[in-house]
């Protein structure tokens, strides 16, 4: 079972997109950051020269460092747990494309598929046999599905799975988490109310209020909050979605009882139970968080490691639920490029690998994350610090603050400052860490007892800089 929640009271994030309250804030530094010391001259030419035709000079706003300030990084090439950038700098990389690169960077086996399908064309439009094989990995692999639709993106599965609980159930209503990103679709993008039963507001412009007023929203690992809003809401509530692990404000495990409280709610008034495992999907168990916790969910959402670091998503559950969807049923989703070929032989082989080594990557990665988590502990009780360390896997955070993290208000409680100063110093020893304090860190095979000394050495350094 993962270590929940852990606190260093000893001393001691669709890419991905994320909810608007905490991630569109962008760094004031009341205490002196300094950007990279690091010379990013091709960086900071490549970025000025983005500017002028891409908004923001980034195709997704996570990759804008608006959070840590300074130049984004221009990533040329990676291998394995490494990457280099357009100066040449080479960084162990602890993003990982946000989560997909759980065997590293150009893997012979992914790069061997993707080169294979592209010689017989990189896309159809028309049904091959690779989807079946995926789709059938897919079923074997997590509890919850009987079915699978591939789609492009996250965004595309939770919208889908959405779409597919209101035609199911009849009802108009979406209970979702406060810090839970579930993608940029319209009833997503909604903050916080002010009140226990206070319907969304919209959180970016173009998101129409009539949108919002079908999406409810509870704190995160507040059960109780959650029934309030169900009884409130009798025979109108559709779904429940939510991140089994949430990872869009930190990593921040489920409290006991969370998830198998939604499970009793759902089954008990007819709801749709949704998990959005974009993120922990394959990453912190072959099942993803469903099988960790023993909750198994109606509907599944899926992405990045089901496509091996290509563009793609994918939404499956039970049988009877998902023979709604068009053309077996009556709820329309389609598109051109759903379960192409290069996507689905890079995540074939992805997958596969996953389900013929998971006896030995899972014990790895977990040994590896135990490790790296107790390093961290040592290195702040050392200095005297008692920040907070949430860790499950393959997927952990390093929370600046003394607070133990459990929801999203706890998480607004971390030094984002601070934050921004360790980023930097940790860039400059050659750590590349996510551009966010509210983001979670993902390792993979490719991270050895190399890369964990480098990476405990550094931060030692640089912890003891920046106080």
């Amino acid at each position: 079972m993962a270590q929940r929640a852990c606190r260093g009271t000893i001393g001691a994030t669709a890419g991905v997109q994320h909810d608007l309250t905490i991630h569109s804030q962008k760094a004031t530094h009341s205490m002196e950051v300094a950007p990279s010391a690091l010379d990013l001259k091709q960086s900071k030419r490549l970025y000025e020269r983005a500017q002028h035709c891409i908004p923001g000079g980034v195709n997704s706003p996570a990759r804008a460092f608006d959070s840590v300030g300074g130049t984004p990084l221009f990533i040329e090439r990676a291998e394995g747990a490494y990457m280099e950038d357009a100066d040449g700098h080479r960084y162990l990389d602890y993003v990982g494309s946000w989560g997909p690169m759980i065997f590293g960077h150009a893997h012979p086996d992914v790069v061997g598929a993707v080169q294979e399908q592209a010689e017989a064309s990189t896309s159809f439009g028309a049904p091959t046999e690779i989807e079946i094989d995926v789709a059938e990995l897919v079923c074997d692999l997590v509890p919850s599905a009987d079915k699978v639709r591939m789609v492009n993106s996250g965004t595309e599965a939770t919208m889908s799975a959405a779409r597919l609980a209101r035609g199911y159930t009849g009802r108009d209503k979406v209970i979702k988490f406060e810090g839970n990103y579930h993608g940029h679709g319209d009833f997503f993008l909604i903050a916080a109310g002010s009140g226990p039963m206070t319907l969304g507001k919209p959180d970016s412009p173009g998101v129409t209020e009539g949108n919002a007023k079908d999406t409810l929203l509870a704190p995160y690992n507040d059960i109780d909050h959650v029934q309030r809003l169900v009884e409130a809401h009798a025979d109108e509530v559709a779904c429940i979605i939510v991140e089994p692990i949430a990872g869009n404000m930190g990593c921040i495990p489920p409290e006991p009882g969370f998830l198998e409280g939604l499970r009793e709610l759902c089954d008990l008034h007819d709801i749709v139970l949704i998990f959005d495992e974009v993120m922990t999907g394959f990453r912190v168990a072959p099942g993803g968080a469903q099988e960790r916790f023993g909750v198994t969910p109606d509907l599944t959402c899926l992405g990045k490691i089901i496509g091996g670091g290509l563009p793609v998503g994918a939404y499956g559950g039970r049988k009877e639920i998902m023979d709604y969807v068009a053309p077996t049923g009556p709820v329309y989703q389609a598109g051109t490029l759903s379960g192409n070929p290069l996507a689905m032989r890079a995540g074939h082989a992805t997958l596969s690998k996953i389900a013929e080594e998971k006896d030995e990557v899972y014990p790895d990665l977990e040994e590896f994350g135990a490790a790296l988590e107790s390093g961290m502990r040592q290195n702040l009780e050392a200095l005297g610090l008692d920040y907070t360390i949430n860790r499950v896997g393959a997927m952990m955070s390093l929370f600046f603050t003394d607070q133990p993290v459990v929801d999203q208000e706890s998480a607004q409680t971390t030094d984002t400052d601070r934050y921004a100063a360790y980023f930097h110093g940790m860039l400059e020893k050659g750590i590349y860490l996510p551009p966010s304090q509210f983001e979670a860190i993902f390792f993979g095979t490719k991270h050895d007892e190399e890369a964990l000394e480098a990476t405990l050495q550094a931060q030692r350094t640089v912890l003891e800089r920046i106080h």
